[in-house]
């Protein structure tokens, strides 16, 4: 730490008291000078041949010769005190701490050059050009103290000069950094400066002047903007130490600035900062209820990166008022951000080595993981979670067990929807893109339209059937034609749930299912494991009527065939099977 020593006198200011200052001489003193609560027994010539605020006092008819008060002093009696120990020549040390105070107390008591030669503001103008300014955490410790000061501290540019100090500093080449700075963060190689060396000592800084320093650095464009985001990330988690949890102090407002404005202060560049970040910042901007323009800001910078987050960062609590547990608005407007970005127009700012169509199909796993937490919700709407499915491209869901969980908890938690609302829900499953552990929990599955299970069956019967022509060279007799069309589940039967309430088998990846598609030869699964050993087609035997068609194929008889998946047009497909199977009564 730099400091200056002026003067050269003993001190001879001695204390009455906690607020009385007398000048310890052999001449009595001749002027009282009440600061605040504080009175100075002083001597009326020293003071005059420095101050020219004093001279104007004593020389106006309309102030007692003797008696002054000084109550807007800045600084207060401390900083008038150092003023005054100046004009007596007695030694006085300025430092980081007291120099900006001591500066504008000089500055009210106008203290010039016009007065006196190497007066007081003169000389610590020196210093702070020389000295302070010169210095990295000097330079952080004087903007500090001018908080309380700060119409003085504008008015006299010392704000704008110790910022361009600390802004020009912090955007040298990492080589040019031999002054110390505060890093704890990181284990370091020894004599390695690293890029964000300057982060941690800015968090020490208030808002306002940390914000016109980021603006600063971004302006002198010498620091990139991934250092810039760190920055913003610090000094966010310092003031705000509860973002890190799930809930942050409600109704506070200076929260609610921070929050606001480190949003707009981020670098507008993806990756600027994690996704993790963001929905953290945004979860805080919603239950602090901050501006919609700060809220829509951050839903698309974190569109623009959802690949990188996780379920639980979605899951967003609505504010008190709201019917539903997590507020599925906000990840909707989330989602539809994330796929803009396939038009084109923000593709440039991808990262290097991030693929956009690789990247909607981790989305696409992410959006089927909220779909399965936000179906527990008793009060979630059918057509905001049939909407938030639906937005996800067909190609980027090669496998469906992920969809296929989230449909049955939803199932599982509202168990009074009603036929048409359970068709709607179930046709967002395809059957083909199903592993074998989702394939053999849904042919036993009670909660499933009965149209939705037959169809596992058929599609299943249809792969076997393939599969062991491929492999043998020929079909079995009683598979020999099969013929079935494919498409999404339209039954809305109702059914009864088991003790099998629901699937826990965790979903494939995406390179699962293609890994699964190629080894069978172009299926995703080969056959299905169900209770008791039943293979699909002794099911579907025991659960449809058949009848034969005069040409080896038997045709199902089942009359809830409306818009199923397997039927183009409205009939049950046609399965190749050896005999027919008496029906299943069908509740």
């Amino acid at each position: 730490m730099k400091f200056m020593k002026l003067g050269s006198k003993p001190d001879s200011f001695q204390t009455d008291g906690n607020d009385v200052r007398i000048v310890g001489t052999e001449l009595a003193t001749d002027i009282t000078i009440h600061v605040g609560e504080v009175k100075f027994h002083l001597h009326k010539f020293p003071l005059l041949s420095k101050s020219g605020r004093i001279q104007k006092l004593l020389a106006s008819p309309t102030d007692s010769a003797s008696d002054i008060h000084l109550n807007d002093v800045p600084g207060g009696a401390t900083s008038f005190e150092i003023c005054a120990k100046f004009c007596y020549g007695t030694v006085v040390t300025l430092n980081p701490h007291n120099v900006i105070s001591t500066r504008c107390a000089a500055e009210y008591l106008e203290m010039h050059e016009s007065v006196e030669k190497s007066n007081l503001v003169y000389k610590i103008d020196v210093f702070l050009s020389t000295s302070v300014f010169r210095s990295w955490k000097d330079s952080i410790i004087a903007l500090q103290t001018m908080k309380t000061l700060k119409s003085w501290c504008e008015d006299l540019k010392l704000v704008a000069r110790c910022m361009e100090c600390i802004a020009s500093k912090a955007s040298v080449d990492v080589s040019k950094v031999e002054w110390s700075y505060t890093y704890n963060r990181k284990k370091l190689v020894p004599s390695v400066v690293p890029k964000d060396w300057w982060v941690e000592d800015l968090t020490e800084i208030e808002l306002d002047h940390f914000k016109q320093i980021i603006d600063a650095i971004k302006t002198k464009a010498r620091v990139s903007y991934q250092v810039i985001g760190e920055a913003v990330k610090t000094y966010t988690y310092k003031r705000v130490p509860g973002l890190s949890k799930i809930s942050v102090i409600q109704g506070d407002a200076k929260v609610k600035t921070l929050v606001d404005t480190v949003t707009w202060l981020l670098p507008s560049e993806k990756g600027s900062v994690s996704c993790s970040f963001l929905l953290k910042l945004l979860r805080a901007a919603c239950m602090l209820r901050c501006a919609e323009a700060c809220k829509k800001e951050l839903g698309k910078r974190i569109g623009r990166q959802l690949e990188e987050a996780s379920v639980n960062d979605l899951l967003i609590p609505t504010i008190d008022g709201e019917v539903t547990i997590y507020d599925i608005d906000m990840v909707l407007n989330i989602v539809e951000e994330f796929l803009m970005q396939d038009n084109g127009g923000i593709k440039e700012m991808e990262r290097p080595g991030m693929n956009f169509c690789n990247t909607k199909g981790t989305v696409a796993k992410l959006v089927d993981g909220y779909l399965a937490e936000v179906a527990k919700d008793r009060n979630m709407p059918l057509s905001k979670f049939l909407y938030l499915a639906e937005m996800i491209p067909n190609e980027s869901r090669p496998v469906h067990d992920g969809l296929y969980r989230a449909v049955d908890m939803y199932l599982k938690e509202h168990p009074n929807i009603s036929k048409g609302e359970k068709k709607k829900l179930c046709s967002l499953l395809d059957c083909r893109r199903l592993s074998p552990d989702a394939c053999a929990h849904a042919v036993q599955n009670e909660r499933l339209p009965l149209r939705l299970v037959v169809q596992v069956l058929f599609h299943e019967q249809s792969r076997t059937s393939a599969s062991a022509s491929v492999s043998g060279g020929s079909t079995r007799a009683d598979n020999s034609s099969v013929v079935t069309s494919y498409g999404s589940s339209r039954s809305a039967a109702t059914t009864t749930t088991t003790e099998d309430d629901s699937w826990d088998g965790s979903a494939p990846s995406v390179e699962d299912g293609e890994k699964r598609h190629m080894a069978n030869g172009g299926d995703l699964v080969s056959s299905v494991k169900v209770k008791g050993n039943m293979t699909p087609k002794t099911i579907l035997g025991k659960i449809l009527p058949v009848k034969g068609n005069g040409n080896g194929v038997l045709v199902s008889s089942g009359s809830d065939s409306s818009g199923s998946p397997g039927s183009g047009s409205g009939s049950a497909s046609q399965v190749g099977m050896a005999k027919a199977t008496p029906a299943r009564n069908v509740r």
